[in-house]
């Protein structure tokens, strides 16, 4: 039996949300989401830090086009950040999914971009993603191996303005319905 390998951002996160997740001492945080009959869904969220007093929050609508594999989404955030991504799945390939993302502050002027891809099969899981800058944009690049509980890993950044690699790392782990290891490097 195969199954798709977590993505290299998901290598180890049960062990990271049992230390992590549920535990937010100092911060009061508040999460609300509906979905409208027309399909159209929108949460908003805010939190609190209770030691620092600084208060943030957003609001975010999705809408997705299903027989198009097709999804829109829009947030805004208290920092005066208003981001949209628009999503394609399954359309051009079974398990391909395209991205493209942007954000803008309109009190600054600072405005970015990301193009993501992320293909997904059988014993296989990589992505990619691009930061479209105008120095020169960043190549982000992982992919994922499983193979009967093992998983090895292997994850890299690219900086073509200075044409370095920027990061290189891997991992390795097994994982089984009652147990997982994780390392990487």
């Amino acid at each position: 039996m195969s199954a798709t390998p977590p993505s290299y951002g998901d290598l180890g996160k049960s062990a990271r949300d049992t230390f992590g997740k549920g535990y937010g001492f100092g911060f009061v945080k508040l999460d609300c989401k509906t979905t409208t009959s027309s399909g159209v869904e929108f949460s908003t969220s805010g939190t609190s830090n209770n030691e620092t007093g600084k208060v943030g929050g957003d609001l975010e609508t999705k809408y997705k086009w299903k027989e198009y594999g097709l999804t829109f989404t829009e947030k805004w955030n208290t920092d005066n950040t208003l981001a949209s991504e628009i999503k394609i799945e399954d359309q051009i390939a079974k398990g391909l999914s395209l991205t493209f993302d942007t954000k803008f502050s309109p009190s600054t002027g600072k405005k970015s971009g990301q193009i993501k891809t992320a293909y997904k099969m059988d014993y296989l899981n990589v992505n990619t993603e691009v930061d479209l800058d105008f120095a020169g944009p960043t190549i982000h690049g992982a992919a994922v191996l499983g193979y009967e509980g093992w998983l090895a890993g292997y994850q890299m950044s690219f900086d073509t303005a200075k044409s370095k690699l920027t990061r290189s790392n891997f991992a390795l782990g097994y994982k089984t319905g009652d147990f997982q290891l994780h390392t990487n490097v």
